[in-house]
């Protein structure tokens, strides 16, 4: 059974730092593109990072400077280390793997394997 399995998250204050881990396992990941969104309550789900499995990554303007994803292919895991965090960075974040996201790595679509989810909170 394929399973991705996100933990990390929590209540942080504003500017405050969370680090997310997303496990895979039932399959090698390390040829996939791993993904990470985000869903606040009445939104829909935002991308907000990936890493291909040639290291190329991609994050939303919202986050980039402050968000860094990386991924471990040895251990079937990708991270999502969150700095800076803000109020509006509240939501359920989620883990996903895409085998073929060419052209389309923001799309949810686009992804194969989701985790449950991890509900990160930030207070002002």
């Amino acid at each position: 059974q394929v399973q991705l399995v996100e933990s990390g998250g929590g209540l942080v204050q504003a500017g405050g730092s969370l680090r997310l881990s997303c496990a895979g396992s039932g399959r090698d990941f390390s040829g996939y593109t791993m993904g990470w969104f985000r869903q606040a309550p009445g939104k829909e789900r935002e991308f907000v990072a990936a890493i291909r499995w040639s290291g190329i990554i991609s994050y939303t303007d919202s986050v980039k400077g402050r968000f860094t994803i990386s991924s471990n292919n040895a251990e079937n895991t990708a991270y999502l280390q969150m700095n800076s965090l803000k109020p509006e960075d509240t939501a359920v974040y989620l883990c996903a793997a895409g085998g073929n996201t060419q052209g389309v790595l923001r799309n949810p679509r686009a992804y194969d394997y989701w985790g449950q989810g991890t509900q990160v909170t930030v207070s002002s």
